[in-house]
């Protein structure tokens, strides 16, 4: 059977082609009909405005999910994942049109790529074409990238939890920010969790922006028992989870306004405050329904008016008691870090109280 021709989206004056339109990425749901890869491109090129505010200068991972989202498909998350459905490209693919700009990042290993750096809508909407549904940008800009220019706070629901557990959480939060004078900018995960982002001046190190989100998440957690910054699963608990790592270099937060490879296409969607504490079912924000709420304008215009101040976060780094925390498996061993041992499997014969080896 011959291929079906390509179609054509246009995206910001720019005609971008996408080939196998006809492509089925969502299966339809009982409150959702199915969806093709063409209109996954559409989608984006939808919502114009909130996602280049979202991607525009930022180096950029693709999570790509070229056969489409079915139950029981596994996303790619290192080499040992050979039989993977779905991969991370963060190197700017073969192929890319001229338009497609990139920029070199450094990973902790010391390795660079050029990833993709969107500056205009066609960018995502030709990432579709390449099976793209989540975009991964750094929290730096093309023209510094290695000083953050923004904090994300993960609100990460643990088992026994649900997604009404983190908008409480939420709500404290943003208290919290307040009180350090910060307006935070909450979304919906496009899963249970709930993100929040604050523009930040870019003045400091990737350890700085780590350190500043541990201090808030301590903060958090000693205001509100049902919050938890452990490492550990197995001390979590079930407690909403301050995920600090994903403030690391080379850690990255879906996008606002990407889908999430589950049923029924749902989207990571900025939301007021006021909306935020309103939510029971964040599914209902998806491919079908966020570009009916984009022509209301985005809920996030105004996030780049004001850039932070990290001090009121690192003085609560500082302050509070705790000191430093595990970095991911895959970092190199980092100064100051606990032994990376759960701490069930510890033997109380080789470690002191504090965690520390003993030296015999």
């Amino acid at each position: 059977m011959p291929k079906p021709p390509a179609a054509e989206v246009e995206a910001g004056g720019r005609v971008v082609r996408v080939s196998s339109p006809d492509r089925v990425i969502y299966e339809a749901t009982d409150r959702t009909p199915e969806v093709t890869k063409l209109m996954v491109a559409e989608y984006f090129a939808s919502v114009d405005d909130g996602l280049m505010r979202a991607l525009r200068d930022r180096p950029t991972a693709l999570e790509r999910w070229t056969s489409g989202v079915r139950p029981g498909m596994k996303l790619a998350t290192g080499p040992q994942d050979k039989d993977a459905d779905a991969f991370y490209q963060k190197r700017v693919p073969k192929g890319a049109p001229d338009y497609v700009e990139t920029v070199q990042v450094t990973f902790p290993s010391g390795r660079t790529a050029d990833e993709i750096c969107p500056t205009e809508i066609a960018v995502p909407v030709w990432c579709a074409h390449m099976g793209t549904l989540v975009f991964h940008p750094w929290p730096v800009r093309r023209d510094d990238v290695d000083h953050p220019d923004e904090l994300r706070i993960d609100l990460d629901p643990q088992p026994g939890t649900t997604f009404a557990d983190a908008v409480r959480v939420a709500g404290v939060a943003r208290e919290l920010l307040e009180e350090l004078g910060i307006t935070g900018y909450p979304k919906t995960s496009g899963n249970r969790g709930v993100h929040i982002f604050v523009r930040i001046k870019p003045e400091w190190e990737f350890t700085d922006l780590r350190h500043a989100a541990i201090g808030f998440g301590r903060e958090l957690a000693r205001r509100d028992g049902g919050v938890t910054v452990d490492w550990w699963k197995e001390e979590r608990g079930e407690r909403i989870f301050v995920d600090y790592n994903q403030n690391n270099r080379d850690r990255t937060i879906a996008s606002a306004y990407s889908l999430r490879p589950l049923p029924g296409a749902p989207v990571s969607t900025p939301v007021t405050w006021e909306e935020l504490a309103g939510i029971t079912d964040p599914a209902e924000y998806n491919l079908f329904t966020v570009p009916d709420r984009v022509r209301d304008g985005d809920p996030w215009a105004t996030i780049d008016d004001t850039a932070y101040s990290l001090e009121p976060l690192l003085r609560l780094w500082e302050e509070l008691p705790g000191g430093e925390l595990n970095f991911p498996p895959d970092y190199p061993k980092m100064p100051g870090e606990p032994p990376r041992v759960q701490p069930s499997k510890k033997n109380a014969l080789n470690w002191e109280d504090d965690g520390v080896t003993r030296r015999e």
